[in-house]
């Protein structure tokens, strides 16, 4: 019998610790012992032990209250209750509320054993199934998009009731926020998660070439197409094509578009053929398409067959909650990758973590969470670790982001806008980097809050 980590044995009764020992030790497994329930919780999060066995009756803290604290730190631990023979009832609640079995005293060897090998055995599974899991949120990042908000919840949901249908998908949020994220767990969740995934950044191709990036083109077609080309949409055949950045795709290639999404077919350019395709089309923006559709810059047939559910990620700034999750999460995951022993953040770094408005979302918490990795030569990430326009608007009363009185955050939003392009003399490239985001989300922040130069 093999384990790859410690048994942690939690009771009072030194006897009983000895024989644990004795037994465990005889089949060469390592274990830890803990006369009470502080103790054991000490340990606990110390070793990390899969396998816990805890005495219910103990001083200050009793077996089941151990259990729960366990429970609640690490819920896929498989705790076992050791009980005298007349509490059966104990042991029955104690496995209702999570326990994976229960032993009595005096301890039968056999059975002990018995029990012991279904535990390993359940503990090796479970170890393939975190291997196996950790190598697909790290191939497909699924793992990043966490939380506790309620808009985080809605999402979830979302994409679980989703994940399972043909329906075309649009992503709305702010850049950062984790839009292509979503998109990755409806694919890897859906029935076609074994066939291609093709992305496409439209905001990345110009109008001359969108068109053949998106439906191929034959030979001849134009000046440079020296040979056939196979477009995005025909290599995505029988899988799933998403289009990040959709608001930015040229008029004319939107009729082609909508005529996709009508028929799932198309020709390439300069050819007559008719191929037809069987895709999953998900889309996703910072902008506003409703506004691009009343301006005459996005079709409004177009914006009806993209929206047939719109799955929206709300800013980082409207789900503070989730800030110290996802701190704690990367923070664990940029020490473990950096070789480092850093163990907790301090109180005061957390706090300016909170307060700080994050313009660039979860990209740049993660960013900057890398980044005070890097610089933390300690056990604790301090205030001292973070950036220092991070700390600078902690300390500064007068700074502009904490100015501003107690308003609704959009209003909020609007009036850092308008202060940050005042303060530089409305040159968007200073105010952009002033604010951490890229100059698009500026424009698309001020066409939203319909933002005007002062009259001189």
């Amino acid at each position: 019998m093999s384990i790859s980590k410690p048994i942690l044995v939690v009771d009072d009764e030194e006897l009983i610790r000895d024989f644990m020992q004795d037994v465990f030790s005889r089949k060469n497994m390592q274990v830890i012992l803990a006369s009470n329930g502080e103790e054991g919780f000490k340990f606990f999060k110390t070793y990390r032990p899969t396998i816990v066995f805890l005495d219910f009756n103990m001083p200050k803290m009793n077996g089941i209250q151990l259990m729960e604290k366990i429970l609640t730190e690490d819920p896929t631990t498989f705790v076992v209750i050791i009980t005298g023979d007349g509490s059966i009832d104990i042991a029955v609640q104690a496995m209702k509320k999570g326990a994976y079995d229960y032993i009595t005293k005096p301890i039968d060897l056999k059975k002990l054993m018995l029990l012991v090998e279904r535990l390993i055995k359940s503990e090796n599974v479970l170890t393939e199934k975190k291997i196996l899991q950790n190598q697909l949120d790290e191939l497909f990042g699924f793992r990043n998009f966490i939380g506790v908000s309620p808009q985080i919840r809605k999402v979830y949901e979302q994409i679980k009731q989703v994940s399972q249908i043909d329906s075309t998908v649009l992503i709305t949020g702010d850049s950062g926020t984790g839009k292509e994220l979503v998109a990755n767990a409806l694919h890897y969740s859906s029935k076609r998660k074994t066939k291609p995934y093709i992305k496409v950044n439209c905001a990345a191709l110009s109008e001359t070439i969108i068109e053949s990036e998106l439906f191929g083109h034959e030979k001849g077609a134009f000046t440079s197409a020296i040979t056939k080309r196979i477009g995005r949409f025909e290599m995505a055949n029988g899988g799933t094509i998403l289009l990040d950045e959709i608001g930015d795709i040229p008029i004319s290639t939107q009729v082609k578009l909508l005529r996709v999404l009508e028929s799932r077919e198309f020709e390439r350019l300069g050819g007559n053929e008719t191929i037809k395709v069987d895709i999953r089309l998900i889309t996703a923006t910072n902008r506003d398409l409703k506004k691009a559709v009343e301006e005459g810059n996005f079709r409004e047939d177009l914006y009806y067959r993209l929206n047939v559910i719109n799955i929206q990620i709300a800013p980082l700034t409207e789900r503070k909650e989730d800030i110290p999750v996802l701190v704690n999460h990367f923070f664990q995951k940029f020490s473990e990758q950096m070789n480092k022993h850093i163990t907790k953040i301090s109180k005061k770094a957390m706090k300016i973590l909170q307060s700080y408005h994050w313009p660039g979302n979860v990209r740049e918490l993660v960013n900057t969470i890398e980044r005070a990795v890097v610089f933390c030569k300690g056990d604790v990430l301090t205030e001292k670790d973070l950036p220092p326009n991070l700390r600078t608007q902690a300390s500064n009363g007068s700074s502009i982001f904490l100015e501003l009185p107690s308003y609704s955050l959009q209003l909020a939003e609007k009036m850092i806008l308008e202060r940050v392009l005042a303060l530089n003399n409305w040159n968007i490239k200073n105010s952009a980097e002033h604010l951490e985001v890229s100059r698009g989300t500026l424009y698309s922040k001020i066409e939203k809050h319909k933002i005007m130069p002062a009259k001189k």
